[in-house]
């Protein structure tokens, strides 16, 4: 009976025990109001940023942080992207302050997209409203290509100039150590590159399709790439449309079925990968390269053998 008697009593002791801890490590770290900057990456779980935060010295226990948010049921809701915390703030404070939203936001941009696409991610991103497109096409003028595509943290409030000069920044450090083995310019090679970002779907057939184009220009053969007509006749309801017979006909000089030769700049923004494999091109013996309905490649050295590939792998 007296043990049954003691079981609430210890009971009450470990609840007791539990929240005074609770309770002491949910205060603030300092009394400094000192506002630190705070990043939480994509993909990061509670309890890595409830180590990051202790780590940072913004709060005293990544346990408490954890149990908090789970007991809260907000553990799946924190945002990703740049705070700005105080270590003058108690646990419920840091943790109100997460979930009003970060002051920077992480933007991904994808390779092989054309600038109207970015400016279009990028305003959704910061829930920007069409005067921001308008001017980001318009600082981006001539730098089609050069708008490299990577992970950025952006200001909610940053102006379309600014993300235009970040972004050729990027590109600039990216590509300044990088050696061209093509026999291209630079800027011949981006062109060329921001094809390949287009026309390839892995990093070992990127050189080898370089390979191919470039002996195609050398030759003085027309490249026949169907991204570079996709980019002449795409318009805002579909940047990248299906070709049709008409299309292959225009009469642009994007239109690399009917002109030889390089088109006039590039045609979206090629990533590290396309770059490297346009300025290491891979020497073969084929003129010819398709994709089957599954995305593998498969070559071909004529164009008897390029034709039976279509006819087996795409069935036309």
């Amino acid at each position: 009976m007296k043990r049954l008697l003691l079981i609430p009593f210890v009971l009450a002791l470990v609840v007791v025990a539990v929240a005074s801890w609770f309770y002491k490590n949910s205060g603030p770290v300092s009394e400094s109001e000192k506002l630190e900057y705070f990043i939480i990456a994509k993909g990061a779980s509670a309890s890595q940023i409830g180590n990051k935060l202790e780590s940072a010295g913004l709060i005293k226990s990544a346990l408490a942080f954890k149990l908090y948010v789970q007991f809260t049921g907000q553990s799946g809701k924190l945002q990703t992207g740049e705070f700005r915390l105080t270590p003058s703030h108690s646990l419920f404070q840091t943790v109100d302050s997460l979930f009003k939203g970060p002051i920077e936001l992480w933007v991904t941009i994808p390779e092989g997209l054309r600038r109207e696409e970015i400016a279009q991610k990028i305003a959704a991103s910061l829930d920007k409203d069409n005067s921001f497109i308008v001017d980001f096409l318009q600082a981006s003028e001539g730098e089609e290509g050069y708008l490299f595509p990577d992970t950025y943290l952006f200001p909610r409030d940053v102006a379309a100039p600014t993300v235009v000069k970040r972004m050729t920044d990027t590109f600039d450090s990216k590509t300044e150590d990088l050696e061209n083995r093509s026999g291209l310019s630079f800027e011949k090679a981006i062109v060329l590159a921001s094809i390949i970002e287009r026309e390839t779907k892995t990093d070992q057939e990127r050189p080898v399709v370089s390979g191919i184009l470039i002996k195609r220009l050398n030759s003085g053969w027309p490249l026949q790439t169907d991204a570079a007509v996709q980019y002449a006749v795409g318009t805002s309801k579909e940047w990248w449309p299906i070709l049709t017979l008409d299309n292959l006909s225009a009469g642009s000089p994007y239109n690399t079925y009917k002109y030889q030769g390089l088109p006039p700049t590039p045609i979206a923004s090629p990533g590290l990968s396309s770059i490297r494999g346009v300025l290491n091109p891979t020497e073969s013996e084929y003129w010819y390269y398709i994709h089957d309905t599954k995305g593998q490649i498969h070559y071909a050295e004529t164009l008897e053998e390029h034709n039976t590939n279509i006819a087996r792998y795409l069935g036309k």
